[in-house]
């Protein structure tokens, strides 16, 4: 859908929504699915995402995996700059403020809020992912589904 928000996830959000469907971060990998929602992302985060979600460690279950890697390609492309702000604890997590500021709505859906601190956030908005979901449900989701 063409009015669908664009966020950007970070790589915790995909491995939790895809192990386990019933929680808010599989809800809003299903509304990705869907294509009730739309992921913010540039190279460095595609990157990411296929390398985590392939380990098998995290035994995520191959078909599942791949129906959502084969929607990568319909999602929101961003060019990023680099970050200006204060940087978060893990310098390597920038990609995903970069990519948030980047974006139409700059928001940063993330289950580890302590990896982006409030001093580190400049003006994305992060968000956990009941907190993205109740704003899904709230906002968008009464008028996409």
């Amino acid at each position: 859908m063409a009015d669908s928000p664009s966020w950007v996830f970070d790589t915790n959000i995909l491995v939790s929504g895809l192990l386990s469907a019933h929680a808010p971060p599989g809800r809003l990998v299903d509304m990705l699915l869907a294509r009730h929602l739309r992921i913010a992302l540039d190279d460095r985060i595609e990157d990411e995402y296929r390398d985590v979600l392939a380990r098998p460690r995290l035994s995520i279950e191959s078909a599942r995996r791949e129906s959502f890697l084969a929607v990568l390609s319909f999602q929101d492309r961003v060019t990023c700059l680099p970050w200006s702000g204060q940087f978060p604890p893990d310098i390597d997590n920038s990609m995903f403020l970069e990519a948030a500021l980047a974006s139409a709505e700059g928001i940063l859906v993330t289950g580890n809020l302590r990896h982006f601190p409030p001093a580190c956030r400049g003006p994305v908005h992060v968000l956990s992912p009941r907190e993205a979901w109740e704003f899904f449900i709230e906002r968008i989701g009464a008028r996409t589904i």
